[in-house]
């Protein structure tokens, strides 16, 4: 009997006792602490929108990198044949696939704005995928990076202006305070919406001839070959925008750098939109400052003194550590993840 007591009690005790629940896997402190960033472009223009798009892709340390969006400006063809430069780089950076890419606006602000309710439109694809990356929650603002026309960025704020809050715009265009510039005239409509949403815009200026602008950022092709060439993960063969076939970005760079006019003493390209995204790595590589935002009537810039929305300019950046760290990048690139969300 007293056996029984004891085996009876230790049936109980079993009973009462549960297996300890595993500890939750914590995320990495550098998991934590990536950017996440969403790059809009027009990647077939000319060399520097995909020299940019390379320069995030191998960021993995940096950025969450959670889509590619692309447009269309009046340079480098239609949406699809944007799409198809932009698809060509993430292929060579091992990417595609693994980060989303959408195909947005042929046309402009103006033309495509009161449709946005319709059951299609104009560049839906990107804009809605921009307007659902912004919802969603995280704890730091979602960094949208155009570096063409802000006819995309533009329409998702139209379309949904709540996400004013949870994004954080840096662009690449303007010469401001001088007129003119491509990404600017391409769509001055979007550029003017954007300026009145009270929604935090940056202006990474170009200033074309001018080294306080991101025109100051040039390489050489001589300095493609020594610092590009053979770099970056090698993948199956992707054919490239001027024919001949591609395992890595560096060997591309060459060619697209091989194809395209020189300007300059000594002749080379700038590689403008690679600023932004080096502005949103590391703001200690360029100057920056607030003033009220501004206004375009026609091409010229007009200042609004008391307007009390502000805006950030960047200027005066610091070539040597760009490039540095852009040459470094495609030496060991880390490729960049999709990070789960509630992983940001």
């Amino acid at each position: 009997m007293k056996n029984q007591y004891l085996l009876i009690g230790l049936c109980l005790m079993m009973a009462g006792c549960k297996p300890a629940a595993p500890e939750k896997e914590e995320e990495p402190a550098a998991a934590a602490n990536l950017i996440p960033v969403l790059f809009d472009t027009d990647a077939n223009n000319e060399l520097d929108d995909q020299h940019a798009l390379a320069y995030l892709l191998f960021n993995g340390g940096t950025f969450d990198v959670r889509g590619i969006t692309v447009n269309a400006t009046h340079s480098g063809g239609d949406i699809q044949a944007q799409y198809a430069e932009a698809e060509r780089v993430m292929k060579l950076c091992s990417r595609f696939g693994s980060i989303p890419l959408y195909a947005g606006a042929n046309g402009n602000f103006e033309a495509i704005r009161d449709s946005v309710n319709q059951p299609d439109y104009d560049g839906k694809a990107a804009v809605e995928f921009i307007i659902e990356e912004a919802r969603k929650p995280r704890g730091r603002k979602l960094v949208l990076i155009p570096v063409g026309k802000l006819t995309n960025i533009a329409l998702a704020l139209a379309k949904a202006p709540d996400i004013r809050d949870s994004v954080r715009i840096v662009w690449l265009g303007s010469n401001y305070p001088a007129p003119g510039e491509y990404n600017q005239e391409n769509d001055i409509p979007a550029v003017n919406y954007v300026l009145d949403q009270d929604v935090p815009f940056e202006v990474v200026t170009v200033r074309y001839g001018d080294p306080s602008g991101s025109w100051f950022v040039r390489i050489t092709p001589e300095e493609v070959r020594a610092n590009l060439a053979g770099k970056g993960p090698q993948v199956s063969p992707v054919t490239g925008r001027h024919g001949d076939n591609f395992t890595c970005f560096g060997d591309y760079s060459v060619s697209l750098f091989d194809n395209i006019h020189m300007d300059g003493d000594p002749p080379g390209r700038s590689l403008f939109d690679l600023v932004a995204v080096a502005m949103v790595k590391n703001p200690a590589w360029g100057n920056h400052h607030e003033i009220p935002a501004p206004i375009l009537e026609g091409t010229e810039w007009k200042d609004r003194p008391d307007n009390p929305h502000r805006i950030t300019i960047w200027e005066n950046f610091d070539k040597a550590a760009v490039l540095g760290d852009f040459f470094g990048v495609l030496e060991h690139p880390e490729l960049s993840e999709r990070r789960e969300e509630g992983r940001n």
